[in-house]
C-alpha cells in the first residue's frame, strides 16, 4: 500500500516537471514569432481590411513614437493600464509587421524630467497625473515629413476604436491636405445676416449653426446653391441639409457628383421643426415644415424614403412640456440609445444617445451591388405617423398607439458601386421648357453621352431621416458664465455627424475599418417591459380618457342650455338635474382615469424592482445551488466508496 502511494507521488511529481520543461521549451521556441491567433467568434482582434489597404498604400517610411511609462509605480486600481499598455503595443507591433517595412517604431519611457518626457511634450502626448503625483504616459506620435500626427492618450473607454484612431493617425499623415466639404442646404445654416427694418426692432441676425462653426474649424467649407447644376470637383464630401423642392437638375449634379467619387452626407426630413419657421400660420398656430427627399436618386439606390409620416416609438419617446406647462409623453421625439444605435460600425460606436425630432425613415432594398449598413433604427414598438398628426401633441399618438413590431431605419450607410440615376443625361432645365420650342436650339439638348454611367470603384452615401437633429436647439445648450458663453452638448448629435464627416473626408479605406472588440451590451430589458405594460394600460386610459370629454362636452352645452320661460342662463329642473348626474359621473370617471394611470406607474416600479432584485440575489442564489449539488455529489461518491 505505502509503495503503490509512493510510486503514485514520484510519477505525480515527475510528470509535473515534464510538462514544465515542456512549456518553458515551447515558451522558448515561439516567443521570437509575434504571430496573433484571433479565435473570437467576428474575428475583433484581426486587422480590418481598410487597414491593410492603408498600410499597404504607404509609399514612405512613417516614424511611430510610443511613449509608454513602464517603470511608473502603479496604483492597484489602476492596474488594467498595464494590461491595456500591453494591448496597445501588440497592436502597433501589428502594424508594424502588416506595413512591411514602411513603419519605423521607437518606444519611450518617459520618466520624470528626462529627454523622453520632453520629447512626449514636444510630441503632444500628454501624461495623466496618478494619484502619487508621478505622470503616467500611454500615447504616441506619427510623423511623415513635415506631417505630425498624435494621440495624446489612449484612453481605456476608446478600446473599441483604436484600431481606428491608429489607422486615421497614419493615413492623416500621409494625406495631410485639408478635404473640402461642400453644403448644399435652403435652411439658413451659415446664418442670416442682420436687415434694417430687424434693427429698428431690436432684433439681431441669426448665427451660423454650431455644426458649421465645428466643420470650418477643421475642413475648408464651401457653400453649394440649390439650383447648382454642378458640384465642384474640389469637394469631397458634400453634405445635404433637408433638400426641400430640390430640382431634378440639382439631384442629376448630385448624382455625377457620386459617379465621380464623391462622398454624400444627407439629412432628409418628413416635418421639418426648423423649416416651419419660413411656412405660414394657420389658425394662429405655427404650422410644420415639409419633408424632403432625393427621390429620383432613392429610385435608382432602390430605396424609398417616408417624407410625409414620421417614426413614433415607445421605447425612444420624449417627455415634453405640453398645455398648461406639464409634461407629456412625445412618441415622435426620439431619443434613439441602446439597440437603436449600430455599436459596431465605428461612427456610431461611441454615440450614447441622438435625438430625432420628426424623424422619417428608409425602406427598400437596395439594388444589386450596393451594400446597406443601418446606423440607428427604432424598436418594434413603434409605428409610422402622419407628421401633422405628430406636430398637434404627442397624446394623439398615444391614445391611438399600435406597435407595428417593425424596426424602421432612421440612418442608413450604402456602400458599393452605385449606377447614375439619370441614364438618358441631364435633364431638361425647367427654364428651358418655359420657351417656346422654336427658340431652342438642338445644341441645348442633353447628351446622354456627356454623363458618367457608374461609378469606378466603391462608393459611400449616408443618409439620415432628420434634418431638425442638426439645430442648435436640439444639440447644444447655452449658458452665461461671466460674460462669455458657454456651450454643452445635449446629445450625440453633432459628435455623430462629426465622425461621419471625418470618416467620408478622409481615406475611403477608413471606411470599413470597423470597431473591436465588441463588449457593449445596453440594458433594454426594462424600456421593452414598460412598452408592453404602456400598451396593456393605454386601451383602458385612452376609453376614460373618451368618456371624460364627452361627459365635459355635455356639460358645457347644458351650462350654455336656457329655459326662453326663465331668466337668462338658468336651468331647469330637470337640466340641473343630469348637469348634477354628469358632474358626478365626470368624478368617477377621473377618479378612474387616475387609478389607471397610477397602475400603470406601480407596474413600472414592479417591473423596475423584480429586475433589480434578480440581479441583485440571481447570481448568489446560483452560485449556492451549484455548491449545494456539486457538495452533494461529492459526498455521494464518497460514500459509495
Amino acid at each position: 500500500m505505502k509503495k503503490n502511494s509512493y510510486e503514485t507521488f514520484v510519477y505525480s511529481v515527475a510528470g509535473v516537471a515534464i510538462l514544465v520543461v515542456i512549456l518553458v521549451a515551447f515558451n522558448a521556441l515561439t516567443a521570437t514569432f509575434k504571430e496573433r491567433v484571433d479565435l473570437t467568434k467576428d474575428k475583433a482582434y484581426t486587422l480590418s481590411a481598410g487597414t491593410r489597404a492603408i498600410l499597404k498604400k504607404l509609399d514612405s517610411k512613417v516614424k511611430v513614437r510610443f511613449y509608454y511609462s513602464s517603470t511608473a509605480e502603479i496604483p492597484t486600481e489602476y492596474i488594467g493600464l498595464k494590461t491595456y499598455a500591453k494591448e496597445v503595443k501588440d497592436l502597433i507591433d501589428e502594424y508594424k509587421q502588416a506595413a512591411n517595412g514602411k513603419i519605423i517604431l521607437e518606444q519611450y519611457d518617459p520618466k520624470p524630467d528626462s529627454d523622453a518626457e520632453d520629447s512626449a511634450r514636444l510630441d503632444g502626448v500628454e501624461g495623466q497625473m496618478l494619484p502619487s503625483g508621478e505622470k503616467f504616459y500611454l500615447g504616441l506620435s506619427v510623423s511623415l515629413l513635415d506631417a505630425k500626427e498624435a494621440i495624446p492618450f489612449f484612453a481605456p473607454d476608446r478600446e473599441r476604436l483604436l484600431e481606428y484612431d491608429l489607422s486615421k493617425a497614419i493615413s492623416s499623415v500621409a494625406n495631410p491636405e485639408k478635404p473640402v466639404i461642400g453644403v448644399m442646404t435652403p435652411l439658413p445654416v451659415f446664418g442670416a445676416p442682420m436687415n434694417p427694418m430687424m434693427m429698428r426692432m431690436g432684433q439681431q441676425g441669426q448665427e451660423p449653426w454650431s455644426i458649421i462653426g465645428e466643420l470650418k474649424s477643421e475642413y475648408t467649407v464651401k457653400q453649394v446653391e440649390m439650383t447648382a447644376d454642378r458640384i465642384d470637383d474640389d469637394i469631397k464630401v458634400l453634405v445635404v441639409i433637408h433638400p426641400k423642392e430640390i430640382t431634378d437638375t440639382a439631384q442629376y449634379a448630385i448624382d455625377q457628383f457620386i459617379m465621380r467619387g464623391g462622398k454624400l452626407l444627407a439629412f432628409l426630413d418628413a416635418t421639418s421643426i426648423v423649416d416651419s419657421r419660413n411656412e405660414q400660420q394657420l389658425g394662429g398656430m405655427q404650422m410644420p415644415g415639409g419633408g424632403s427627399s432625393l427621390d429620383k436618386l432613392f429610385k435608382a439606390w432602390g430605396l424609398t424614403f417616408e417624407n410625409t409620416k414620421v417614426a413614433a416609438d415607445l421605447n425612444y419617446k420624449m417627455r415634453l412640456m405640453g398645455r398648461n406647462n406639464q409634461p407629456q409623453d412625445a412618441p415622435a421625439f426620439l431619443d434613439v440609445s441602446g439597440d437603436g444605435i449600430n455599436k459596431d460600425d465605428i461612427a456610431t460606436s461611441e454615440i450614447k444617445n441622438v435625438w430625432m425630432p420628426f424623424s422619417g425613415v428608409f425602406t427598400g432594398t437596395p439594388v444589386a451591388g450596393i451594400k446597406e449598413t443601418v446606423l440607428l433604427k427604432t424598436t418594434k414598438d413603434s409605428q409610422l405617423v402622419d407628421g401633422m398628426t405628430a406636430s398637434f401633441g404627442g397624446d394623439n399618438i398615444m391614445n391611438d398607439f399600435k406597435p407595428s413590431g417593425t424596426e424602421y431605419a432612421l440612418a442608413v450607410r450604402l456602400t458599393g458601386k452605385f449606377k447614375t440615376a439619370f441614364p438618358d443625361g441631364k435633364p431638361k432645365d425647367t427654364k428651358d421648357e418655359k420657351k417656346d420650342d422654336k427658340d431652342k436650339k438642338p445644341a441645348d439638348e442633353p447628351k446622354s453621352g456627356d454623363s458618367l454611367k457608374e461609378t469606378k470603384s466603391d462608393d459611400t452615401v449616408v443618409l439620415f431621416g432628420d434634418a431638425d437633429m442638426l439645430y442648435d436647439q436640439f444639440t447644444i445648450r447655452k449658458q452665461n458664465f461671466l460674460g462669455m458663453v458657454m456651450q454643452e452638448a445635449m446629445n450625440g448629435n453633432l459628435s455623430l455627424a462629426q465622425n461621419l464627416v471625418e470618416q467620408l473626408g478622409g481615406d475611403s479605406n477608413l471606411i470599413s475599418v470597423r470597431s473591436r472588440a465588441a463588449v457593449s451590451h445596453p440594458f433594454t430589458r426594462i424600456q421593452q417591459m414598460e412598452a408592453k405594460a404602456n400598451e396593456a394600460y393605454q386601451s383602458k386610459i385612452k376609453e376614460f380618457e373618451d368618456s371624460k370629454r364627452e361627459t365635459q362636452e355635455k356639460i358645457n352645452q347644458l351650462q350654455t342650455a336656457k329655459d326662453p320661460n326663465q331668466q337668462r342662463f338658468v336651468l331647469s329642473p330637470d337640466q340641473q338635474k343630469e348637469l348634477e348626474n354628469l358632474r358626478k359621473k365626470a368624478a368617477e370617471t377621473n377618479m378612474k382615469l387616475k387609478e389607471e394611470k397610477k397602475s400603470l406607474a406601480k407596474e413600472k416600479e414592479s417591473l423596475q424592482n423584480t429586475l433589480k432584485w434578480t440581479n441583485i440575489l440571481g447570481m448568489p442564489a446560483v452560485v449556492a445551488i451549484t455548491g449545494l449539488c456539486l457538495a452533494g455529489y461529492k459526498r455521494k461518491r464518497t460514500s459509495a466508496k
